[in-house]
Order: C-alpha cells, then sequence, then structure tokens
C-alpha cells in the first residue's frame, strides 16, 4: 500500500492554510508568505519560493502539491475567444472561456462538471450532472487562465483578465459552499485580487440561495430569466416548476446591495417564435418594476441538434427598443466564440458520471 497522495494547497482557505502549517509545526506567517507565492507569484513548485528557507521548501515539498487543472485542449476563435477545456485529477473535464474586449477581459468560469439543471435552450443542460467542482477546482480555472495568458504576478493594472463570471458550466448556486470558498480566494487582496465588483454570479434561480449569496459574498448577480410567463419558464428553465418567476423577483428586489450604481442583470436568451414578440418585452418590463436591473439580450447560439432558432436581427432589435424605452438598459450581447463553441450555452464536456464499481477500482488503494 503506498503512503496518501500529497495535499493540494490550491483551494485552501487562510485560515485552512494556517491550520495545514500548524501540523506540522510552521508557524502561521508561513502560511502568508505561502498564500503570496501561489495567488499572486503563480508558483507552480516550492523550489520557486526563494523567501523561503530551503530546508522548509524541501519539507513542502514532500507533504504538498500546487496542482493546476491540466488543459486537455486550448482553443482560439477567431475574434480572440479562447476556450480551454480543463481536466481534473480525478479526469473529468469542464470548460471555461477568456473573452477579451477593448475595455476588459471576461473568464466565464464553470462549478460543476455537467449541470444539476436542464435548461432546454443550453448545450451545458443536455450533460447530466456528473459532480460538483471542489473550492482548488474552481478556482484553479483562473489560475490556469493566467497561466496561459502569462500574466503573473497578479498585476494591478492593464490587466487581460479583469473580470470573472460564473456563468460556465453549472449552477453555481447549487454548489455555493465551494464557490464561496473559491470567490473568497479571488477576492483576496494579496493573492488574486479581484474585486467583488469585476464578479458576478450567475443562477438560474435557486430562489432560497440568493439572499445568502448577497450577504455573504456581495458580488454582482446575474439572473438566466429567458421567459416572462410561468408556463413557458417551466419548458425553457424547468427549476421554474420549484421556484416560480414571482419567489425569483421577490428575491432579486430584497438582494443585498442592489441599487442604481450596483443593478442585477437578466440574462434573456432570444428565441424565434418563442420568447421574442413586443407582448413580451412589455410584460417583461411590467415584471421588473421597481427591480434596478439590466437586461442582456443574447442571440441564440445553435449547437448541434439545437430545438431553436436565434431571433431575427429586427425581432431582437423590436424587443429591445420596448425595453429601452422603459427606462431598462438592454444591449444585445455580441456573440463570441460561435466558431469554437465557446459562446453563451454551447459549453459542453464529454465528461460522464462513472458507474459505482468503476468510481471503486480509481479508489482503491495500491
Amino acid at each position: 500500500m503506498t503512503d496518501a497522495a500529497p495535499k493540494n494547497l490550491i483551494g485552501l482557505s487562510r485560515d485552512e492554510l494556517v491550520a495545514e502549517m500548524a501540523t506540522f509545526g510552521a508557524q502561521p506567517f508561513r502560511a502568508r508568505q505561502l498564500w503570496h507565492w501561489i495567488y499572486h507569484r503563480g508558483a507552480i513548485d516550492f523550489a520557486a519560493m526563494t523567501t523561503l528557507a530551503k530546508d522548509f521548501r524541501a519539507e513542502l515539498a514532500e507533504r504538498y502539491v500546487l496542482a493546476r487543472p491540466d488543459v486537455s485542449r486550448a482553443q482560439v476563435s477567431n475574434d480572440g475567444t479562447r476556450k480551454w477545456l480543463l481536466r481534473f485529477a480525478d479526469n473529468q473535464e469542464a470548460e471555461c472561456v477568456h473573452i477579451p474586449e477593448d475595455d476588459r477581459g471576461t473568464l466565464c468560469v464553470s462549478s460543476q462538471v455537467g449541470c444539476t439543471l436542464t435548461c432546454k435552450f443550453c448545450h451545458t443542460g443536455t450533460q447530466k450532472l456528473v459532480r460538483n467542482l471542489e473550492p482548488g477546482e474552481i478556482v484553479g480555472q483562473v489560475m490556469a487562465a493566467r497561466d496561459a495568458l502569462g500574466e503573473w504576478p497578479s498585476p494591478k493594472d492593464d490587466r487581460q483578465l479583469t473580470n470573472i463570471v460564473m456563468m460556465g458550466m453549472g449552477e453555481p448556486l447549487y454548489n455555493y459552499d465551494n464557490v464561496f470558498k473559491a470567490v473568497k480566494i479571488m477576492m483576496d487582496g494579496e493573492g488574486l485580487s479581484v474585486s467583488k465588483r469585476k464578479i458576478t454570479l450567475s443562477t438560474a434561480g435557486v430562489v432560497p440561495m440568493i439572499e445568502r449569496c448577497g450577504a455573504e459574498l456581495g458580488v454582482n448577480l446575474a439572473v438566466s430569466l429567458h421567459a416572462v410567463s410561468n408556463e413557458k419558464r417551466d419548458v425553457l428553465v424547468p427549476i421554474n416548476k420549484k421556484y416560480p418567476i414571482e419567489q425569483l423577483l421577490d428575491a432579486c428586489r430584497s438582494y443585498p446591495g442592489v441599487s442604481n450604481a450596483r443593478r442585477i442583470t437578466f440574462e434573456y436568451v432570444m428565441l424565434k417564435d418563442v420568447n421574442d414578440s413586443p407582448e413580451e418585452a412589455h410584460e417583461l418590463v411590467r415584471l421588473l418594476d421597481g427591480i434596478h436591473a439590466k437586461i442582456n439580450l443574447i442571440p441564440f447560439n445553435a449547437w448541434p441538434g439545437a430545438p431553436y432558432e436565434c431571433s431575427s436581427n429586427n425581432a431582437i432589435q423590436r424587443f429591445g427598443d420596448i425595453v429601452n424605452a422603459a427606462g431598462y438598459a438592454s444591449p444585445v450581447r455580441r456573440p463570441r466564440g460561435r466558431d469554437i463553441l465557446a459562446a453563451c450555452g454551447q459549453l459542453k464536456s464529454e465528461s460522464v458520471k462513472l458507474r459505482r464499481s468503476e468510481r471503486d477500482k480509481l479508489e482503491a488503494p495500491v
């Protein structure tokens, strides 16, 4: 029987890192030094940590690793969007996407392998949930992107990665504890140092967790709405059967910190002859009355076997004009990375949930 595998330090909270150092007599300040090297400098091995004593580095290397996800496949779109298929220690995979713009660079991060939900217009939703991602696997996506972008040490200005959106594979609020830990690491000013105002968490409407997310993380909230009636949303976003539109919007109205300066973003995918009529635009305005909000209109991004078509440009323009006239900003999201299936709703991996017998074989001691 072999000794236990070395523990990965990536994904531990500050307190957990202090406790881990204490297990072999290291002082708390060692945890702060490690935090700096891991999250500010992006160190991938302990030998590079030259402010630590050589003997201490050797001891760390015996006990621990600094493991990012492996890149299974890297793709670059003709518009500059980059997509990485990342493989984790158990060979499961998830995708994340970097979208460069003139004034920002946004990383779309996954929270699950597959998805808990089965939204009918979403490619990810056709892949059953395999498992939740651990904190180190979530924050590891940010670190892998910074590796690829050559963005270490963590810069204060002129970043290629300025914003993070939890809009990749999975429903973040169904993996809240792990997402919470990962986002706290992302926000830490002595590490990755991404402001909470630059982080957005997207949910399809897990109502009981929305208030907790606002109170504990205070990040921006995006809500996948996509329909203005329960009857239609039950089909497009089946979680609506559990938490209907009225409950969802009540939770949005009381989201901590919402104001004119910090609006909730409502995502609305434009589906031809499904949810794009002028009547539905007027009903959307009525529903959102009293909520500080903007509405992102998302032209549907097709994928192989998709059951819907994208609304026409005229229909999207007409819908947006109605919403804008009511005082809500309603930008049309420019599709990015469609040619590499990196656009909104197109992410998917080939990972499948293992049978119990297969898991037992992988987990059995050698």
